[in-house]
């Protein structure tokens, strides 16, 4: 059987600095990013390796047991979908199907020294090895909250 995740939020900003929102759906650009986020604004083709970052939501809770703090805001994490029920870290390099989008898995998404602003102190050392992946766009399509996350042969 295949292993199918969901995807549970949607996440994006307009620029690096300003605070992140969630929206219901988005369409992933080819060679881009998200069309909402800060890459897809642009509409230019983007080499980075962090056209779309993803993490899981099943590590928000031991991002804040180790951070010794309440619950994870995803929002405050910078990273552009929550998923769950797949793991991603088993994934790189693997094509995932997202939506109607064909995402290609690249490495793993290092969490940065904002962390500490955002989860609090310990917040960097807490997202280590927990702070998701990152992942090209194969293949354009829209995104939703709901949408199934599953890797492709």
């Amino acid at each position: 059987p295949q292993i199918k995740g969901r995807v549970e939020s949607i996440i994006v900003r307009r620029s690096p600095r300003e605070r992140a929102r969630t929206v219901a759906g988005t369409v992933a650009l080819a060679g881009i990013g998200l069309a909402d986020d800060r890459l897809g604004q642009r509409g230019e083709s983007e080499l980075s390796t962090r056209q779309v970052t993803l993490i899981q939501a099943e590590h928000l809770p031991v991002i804040a047991g180790l951070a010794r703090v309440g619950p994870i805001d995803p929002i405050g994490l910078r990273r552009n979908l929550v998923v769950s029920g797949i793991n991603l870290l088993a994934l790189k390099n693997a094509k995932l199907k997202v939506g109607a989008a064909l995402l290609e898995i690249v490495g793993p998404c290092q969490p940065c020294s904002r962390m500490e602003e955002t989860i609090g102190p310990g917040g960097y050392a807490a997202m280590r090895g927990h702070g998701g992946m990152t992942a090209r766009v194969l293949v354009g399509g829209p995104i939703s909250v709901g949408d199934v996350v599953r890797a492709e042969a």
